[in-house]
């Protein structure tokens, strides 16, 4: 019989449920996670993975022959560069602890195939989960959550031998999830608590009769205090709507633009107007390609930064970031192949900047915060224009 205080054990209509508590950066949560399926011989392996980040792993060449040009023309560029922005986190982290990041989780996949076990993914779509959590945030907390992670990234040199021991317990784990929803209650709960409660629908609804799930420790807590409680998986996987307000500002914004410049023209004249044009076009250009430029964006792609911007702004339904991301995209003709580079580029923030891909992205995030900027630099401009 095994006997580890990261193991629990639940029951649910017969089933036999043994609850690991792991963390994604620790040996010691590897081995017990081989150990135990290796001894438990389940029917059943849950992993705390959605179908994307499974394919992402045991998949790899598909993943580095997509094109990333169909990335960026999917929207999906803020998605994959927050993804590669936790991984490295995790991996700054992982070379404190001399251990490769989501180490458990390979070690699990491999353990249940030795096993004959089936492989149960047990946590909710990445891009449902980061979707909530952005559209759910009110705007100040958004700020908050940036600012947080800057300070983050800044500090995680400084980690210590004694924060390294820490950070492999699990009570350490449950405090920083705790900490965090005390001072961003919004994401916690997208976060933290959807996750607790979808993870215990999955795994208490997975196929067989004796099954081992391996969680992060931090969740064991809420998975437990919802084992036994109905859970309206529905809800859980729905894509939030969109914030009337964002709405209302992606459409209003261009139009009172317009009809700045219309009013310019009408009540103060040719000179007026033009002055307003001039501002508009000086704003959002120079910032925008301020922003490909600090991305390290090709001279061609700041370019196209700086000519798109004073259009794509009056246009809600394309940025001057997927523009100069293209350019760039197609300037460099990368394959997400180039991944293979990205394990070492990771391992600092220079890195994004050094890696073809992830500059790429860096050129479209910056590009639209650099046009978005303009935007607002411009309109008090224009403004003064009455006088």
């Amino acid at each position: 019989m095994i006997d580890n205080n990261d193991i629990y054990r639940l029951s649910f209509e017969g089933k036999e449920v043994v609850l690991l508590g792991t963390a994604h950066v620790s040996q010691e949560s590897a081995e017990l996670v081989e150990r135990v399926i290796g001894e438990e011989k389940p029917d059943t392996v849950c992993i705390e993975l959605c179908e994307s980040r499974y394919q992402a792993i045991t998949r790899k060449s598909q993943w580095q022959d997509t094109n990333l040009i169909k990335v960026i023309r999917e929207k999906k560029a803020f998605l994959l560069l927050s993804n590669l922005m936790l991984a490295h986190f995790q991996k700054k982290i992982g070379q404190k602890l001399g251990i490769k990041p989501g180490e458990e989780i390979i070690r699990a996949i491999k353990a249940a195939e030795a096993a004959g076990a089936q492989i149960h993914l047990a946590d909710r779509d990445i891009r449902i989960t980061l979707s909530r959590t952005w559209r759910l945030m009110g705007f100040w907390t958004k700020i908050k959550l940036l600012v947080q992670f800057v300070i983050s990234a800044g500090q995680l040199d400084d980690i210590s031998e004694e924060d390294v021991e820490k950070m492999k317990q699990k009570d350490v784990l449950e405090m920083l999830l705790l900490e965090m929803g005390e001072s961003l209650p919004e994401i916690k709960r997208i976060l933290i608590d959807e996750r607790d409660q979808y993870l215990a629908y999955q795994i208490r609804n997975a196929p067989g009769t004796k099954i081992v799930a391996a969680v992060g420790a931090g969740h064991v807590p809420g998975i437990q205090r919802y084992w036994n409680s109905p859970v309206d998986i529905g809800v859980l996987d729905q894509m939030p709507p969109k914030g009337k307000v964002l709405s209302y500002l992606k459409w209003g914004i261009p139009s009172l633009i317009i009809a700045l410049i219309i009013l310019g023209f009408y009540l103060a004249g040719t000179a007026a107007g033009t002055h307003m044009i001039k501002w508009w076009v000086l704003a959002n250009a120079v910032l925008a390609g301020l922003g490909a430029a600090i991305a390290l964006g090709h001279p061609l792609t700041i370019l196209s930064a700086v000519l798109s911007a004073p259009l794509t702004s009056l246009n809600p339904m394309i940025a001057a970031g997927w523009v100069s991301g293209l350019v760039e995209a197609l300037i460099a003709k990368p394959k997400v192949r180039d991944f293979e580079n990205l394990s070492e580029d990771l391992s600092s923030l220079k890195g994004f900047w050094k890696n073809k891909i992830t500059r790429i992205l860096l050129v479209v995030v910056f590009t639209n915060l650099g046009s978005t900027f303009g935007t607002f630099v411009a309109i008090p401009l224009m403004i003064k224009a009455f006088a």
